[in-house]
């Protein structure tokens, strides 16, 4: 008899949370009026061309190194009454906040939260007439790599 099939292990747009941090340290706030998010995880490559010691008429090999390491996140959605002046106070500051992903449905062991600080990049505000006003592609950079913590057996 074959092997039952096995499917992915999936998760819904609440269960991958963005959170700011609030001027209350500790108090974590999410984004109001976001309809999508993302995180991105990228490295900025260096390559080097190594030629052949053998047979130096054969091409050279590419070999790659990691130059560094990004966290971005974006997210768009709708205007929001209850995160504007958070957001609008957050881009103007040019300083940075302490945001965090949440990965509700991380196993015990696995990371549960990405946190750091970081810049609120670009803040953008459109509309078209007989829409709601929209917030655009939010682009959010943490300053350096976010700290992982896995998620701790329940209590």
């Amino acid at each position: 008899m074959a092997d039952p099939i096995e499917y992915a292990q999936t998760a819904n747009f609440h269960e991958m949370v963005l959170e700011v941090e609030t001027e209350t340290a500790g108090t974590w706030a999410r984004i109001c009026g976001m309809t999508s998010r993302g995180i991105n995880r990228s490295h900025n490559m260096q390559t080097t061309e190594v030629p052949p010691c053998s047979d130096e008429s054969a091409p050279a090999q590419i070999e790659r190194a990691v130059q560094s390491s990004e966290v971005t996140i974006n997210t768009s959605g709708v205007w929001a009454k209850q995160s504007h002046q958070m957001l609008l106070d957050w881009w103007y500051s040019g300083q940075t906040k302490n945001v965090r992903v949440h990965h509700v449905n991380a196993d015990v062991g696995d990371t549960e939260y990405e946190t750091g600080p970081a810049y609120l990049v670009v803040y953008p505000n459109s509309v078209e007439r007989g829409q709601k006003v929209n917030s655009g592609d939010l682009d959010i950079q943490f300053d350096g790599l976010p700290i992982r913590t896995a998620k701790a057996v329940a209590p």
